[in-house]
């Protein structure tokens, strides 16, 4: 297995169930050490196609590798390199955190003097050490997700899959799943990481894919995307009322496009097509003795982009019949 080999490449993945096309054609490369977001609304087939990269499901049509193995000629071989953590906790309700650790490592063939080793050391490290003889019934839920994720790591896979991760837990909570996946990634993990919240992706993945109905719709690192769909907005606030018309024409003659003027609040808002246009704004506004209070240069937010590629939010699509596989057969993997 070569260096340079991608940790996951699909080629024109296709999965059917009747007449729904769940995934459709969709191509998908990984680079190792990378966080790979893929991002979609609720049905838009991300878990169906994690399931069939797990070999969980039979690919209908296309091909993937993990490593370069493919995926239904050596699904023992994959199965092997592959880590997954689906939406809902797999934990056993009536064991301690020790005991499941116990449990899935003696599943996947641990020793039992090394499956207690790790256990202690999952559990240390993803801060549940002192919960570790407590009842899985008595966690929090970001405390079951933590597990869970511990759990995949118990043979330390070189890739991990997590299906939306932080799906129902509280803010804080998903900080800290955040941190555990960066670190996952410092230590030499590579990440493939399905979620419907915009801010996850754009916070954590080094490239992401855009998924809706099936078929992926774009796809780039995060300031790729935005830039696709969107041009960045120089924001002025000025110090007096009576210069923000002023201001706008030289922005005008500068840009050739009409900014938007709020003179109630002293603000001027300039569309840029360049974002080192800014300085030039800037410097010219100073020359003219144009005094300027604040400054914010923003790019387009994920969430215009996707409303772009896709003609809706990401939460549009909630009320869709679910994804027809369920999700928790992710964890069949382990």
């Amino acid at each position: 297995m070569s260096e340079t080999t991608p940790a996951v490449r699909a080629e024109g993945l296709v999965k059917t169930f009747g007449e729904q096309r769940a995934v459709d054609d969709v191509d998908l490369e990984v680079q190792r050490g990378q966080v790979f977001g893929v991002l979609g609304p609720n049905g838009a087939g991300k878990t169906t196609m994690l399931k069939m990269l797990a070999t969980l499901l039979p690919i209908d049509g296309g091909r993937g590798e993990i490593f370069g193995h493919d995926v239904r000629r050596e699904p023992h071989v994959v199965r092997q390199l592959l880590g997954v953590t689906g939406q809902y906790a797999s934990v056993d309700e009536n064991l301690t955190a020790t005991e499941n650790l116990l449990l899935f490592a003696r599943l996947q063939g641990v020793p039992k003097p090394t499956a207690r080793t790790t256990a202690a050391t999952l559990l240390e490290q993803f801060d549940l050490t002192e919960a570790a003889s407590k009842p899985i019934s008595a966690f929090s839920g970001g405390m079951r997700r933590r597990l869970d994720l511990a759990a995949s790591l118990i043979t330390r896979p070189p890739l991990i899959f997590l299906d939306e991760p932080t799906t129902g837990l509280d803010p804080r909570t998903r900080g800290q799943m955040w941190d555990t996946i960066r670190d996952l990634v410092t230590n030499g993990c590579t990440v493939l990481l399905t979620t419907q919240y915009l801010d996850e992706a754009d916070q954590l993945a080094d490239r992401i894919a855009v998924i809706d109905r099936g078929v992926k719709v774009a796809e780039g690192t995060s300031d790729e995307l935005k830039s696709s769909v969107g041009r960045s907005t120089l924001t002025l606030g000025l110090v007096e009322h009576d210069q923000v018309a002023a201001a706008a024409q030289i922005a005008a003659r500068m840009i050739g496009e009409q900014p938007t003027l709020s003179p109630e609040s002293r603000r001027l808002s300039v569309p840029l097509q360049r974002s080192e246009q800014a300085v030039d704004v800037l410097v010219t506004l100073r020359e003219q003795g144009i005094a300027i209070d604040s400054v914010n240069v923003q790019k387009p937010s994920l969430d215009e982009v996707f409303m772009a590629l896709t003609g809706h939010d990401t939460h549009d699509d909630d009320e869709r019949t679910p994804d027809p596989s369920s999700s928790s057969d992710l964890e069949a993997v382990r």
